[in-house]
């Protein structure tokens, strides 16, 4: 119910989920291939391989990202597979092994099994996220702000 009469509660009170992130995170988990950063970077070059990174751009800008790495908004990711979606990018098409990651591994193992789901075969995540990759010592990239 959208609308409903206890309007006077505080909304934590009267939140009730069946589900919490963490169980679809962990849902994910279970389905989805988790590389480590040491794996990806092992297999950076590779033709046919690339990296999707997830995170909103501000984090981008504050942290930087993974050289060669292709930035998706995770709200457009559906959209941006879809090739029905008047928003579709042919990188989703290409056959390319994609290889997504976020801040955490959180947001990216959600989004590998949401494009599972759709039918995206060639797709998996780095389980330790963007933090990860830079605790392993890995290279990154600052992000410039575009000039207007």
């Amino acid at each position: 119910v959208c609308f409903g009469s206890h309007s006077h509660l505080r909304p934590s009170l009267m939140l009730k989920l069946t589900r919490s992130v963490d169980n679809l995170v962990a849902e994910a988990e279970e389905t989805v291939i988790s590389l480590t950063p040491a794996e990806v970077m092992n297999r950076l070059g590779e033709p046919g391989l690339i990296l999707i990174d997830l995170r909103d751009i501000r984090e981008l800008k504050r942290d930087g990202r993974i050289p060669g790495s292709v930035h998706v908004p995770r709200g457009m990711l559906e959209f941006w597979v879809d090739p029905s979606s008047p928003y579709h990018k042919d990188v989703f098409a290409s056959g390319k092994r994609l290889v997504f990651y976020c801040q955490s591994g959180w947001r990216s193992a959600l989004a590998t099994k949401a494009v599972q789901d759709m039918g995206l075969e060639r797709v998996c995540h780095i389980g330790d996220g963007y933090r990860g990759w830079k605790d392993s010592g890995a290279e990154t990239q600052d992000v410039e702000p575009k000039r207007r």
